[in-house]
């Protein structure tokens, strides 16, 4: 008996000694403190029209990727929302059905801002109004213009944007426009003007002198190379990543990212498989091509492929948008069911490209973005409710609370400011 009369009392006191903390939840915990000290930004999120009515906003938590209970859950400060017009026939005709696209979305989110959740949301144009919005709670809407295409051929229509909020503007998509050629020539070789058109070089100009960040993501490498040779101000690419980790002619290769550094400018890497791991990207969407059209056909709905929207028009490509959450959720709930499903690009091949161009250009020349309800969205960061998992990421491969904070903002903010400085100078010499 005396030899197991130690062992009882010592039981009960082993029994009161807590569980040491999990490292994975000291981390999370961490991430959370971190995420809420600094100001998250994502610089690009496309928008439907028919998501901002009186009766249908994102006030609610609708099947798009960002919306403001989204926002609030992911702890997602500021959205760029994106005037977006698919590339059409440079002739006048094009350009005024375009212009009508273009000024129904600075109409709607405007209506956001000031009509339907003025208490939740602001439009700011600079980084001073960022930042005191963000002391008094609120959260930011920025535009940016992909595509210049509905300017037409008139370039006082810069102004008349950048008077609608608009601080970036692209001057191509995916097709060749009046102002540059487009990535897109690369599968073919056929160029309209091996870069800028005489157009497009004034256009550099005018958005130097007016403060609009030139974005290069889209354009082809001809294009930017011009661009960084004529432009006073530094330069973003609002949605690319790094080709060097994945081969498409939307990602930036070595030379663009080292004139980029030179230049001051900012790569905001993107969430959007197809340019982030292209092998994951190609199994994965093999398998899930067979389940959206599932999903698609049981919701009497048609369905494209990502590569056929640019043969789309416009209101194919805005039912596809328009419908296109909803396929995606259900889709993808029904390949997390399905335990063969081969693996979904994810937030570590995120930050594979951060680490990649961090490392090629510094920490000073990085940024953050998704393409949300544009293609964008990735295992992790599938909606703006999960933005704390990159902070995560980049938490658990050793960047600093400072780092991450110029990540998901600082430097697209400095940029904004440089360009408004030397567009002050310029004006106000």
């Amino acid at each position: 008996m005396r030899s197991t009369l130690p062992i009882i009392c010592i039981l009960p006191v082993l029994a009161c000694q807590p569980a040491p903390p999990n490292h994975e939840d000291v981390l999370l915990a961490k991430a959370r403190e971190i995420h809420k000290g600094f100001i998250t930004i994502d610089t690009h999120d496309d928008i439907n029209v028919k998501n901002f009515t009186d009766s249908l906003n994102y006030t609610k938590d609708l099947d798009t990727q960002v919306t403001l209970p989204k926002m609030i859950a992911g702890g997602l400060d500021v959205a760029w929302f994106i005037v977006y017009t698919a590339q059409d026939s440079l002739n006048a005709a094009g350009y005024e059905k375009a212009s009508e696209n273009a000024m129904a979305k600075f109409a709607a989110i405007h209506r956001l801002c000031e009509s339907y959740a003025p208490d939740q949301i602001s439009l700011a144009v600079n980084s001073s109004e960022v930042s005191a919005l963000h002391e008094r709670g609120k959260k930011i809407a920025m535009i940016g213009v992909e595509n210049a295409y509905p300017m037409g051929t008139d370039l006082t229509n810069f102004k008349k944007y950048y008077e609608m909020g608009a601080r970036y503007v692209s001057l191509a998509h995916n097709g060749h426009s009046q102002f540059c050629d487009s990535h897109t020539g690369e599968a073919d070789g056929k160029w309209l003007y091996n870069g800028l058109s005489d157009l497009g070089k004034k256009a550099v100009y005018e958005m130097n002198r007016l403060g609009i960040m030139i974005d290069i993501s889209h354009i082809s490498k001809a294009s930017m190379m011009q661009i960084i040779e004529l432009t006073r101000a530094p330069v973003i690419a609002s949605h690319s990543s790094a080709r060097a980790l994945c081969d498409n002619s939307r990602n930036l290769d070595d030379e663009q990212l080292d004139k980029i550094r030179e230049n001051g400018g900012v790569v905001q890497t993107v969430a959007l498989d197809a340019f982030l791991n292209k092998e994951k990207s190609e199994k994965r969407n093999e398998y899930m091509s067979g389940i959206y059209r599932q999903v698609a056909d049981s919701m009497g709905i048609t369905w494209y492929e990502r590569s056929e929207l640019e043969q789309l028009n416009e209101q194919q490509v805005e039912a596809y948008l328009d419908q296109y959450p909803k396929v995606n959720t259900l889709a993808q709930a029904k390949a997390r069911a399905d335990k063969s499903a081969p693996p979904a690009v994810d937030v570590a091949d995120l930050v594979n490209h951060i680490d990649y161009m961090v490392n090629r250009m510094g920490i000073d020349h990085v940024g953050i973005s998704s393409d949300f309800d544009g293609g964008g969205g990735i295992e992790g960061w599938a909606d703006a409710s999960e933005s704390l998992n990159v902070t995560l990421e980049l938490l658990k491969r050793g960047y600093t609370k400072s780092e991450i904070a110029k990540l998901w903002g600082e430097n697209l903010l400095r940029v904004l400011d440089k360009v408004e400085r030397l567009a002050q100078k310029a004006q106000h010499p």
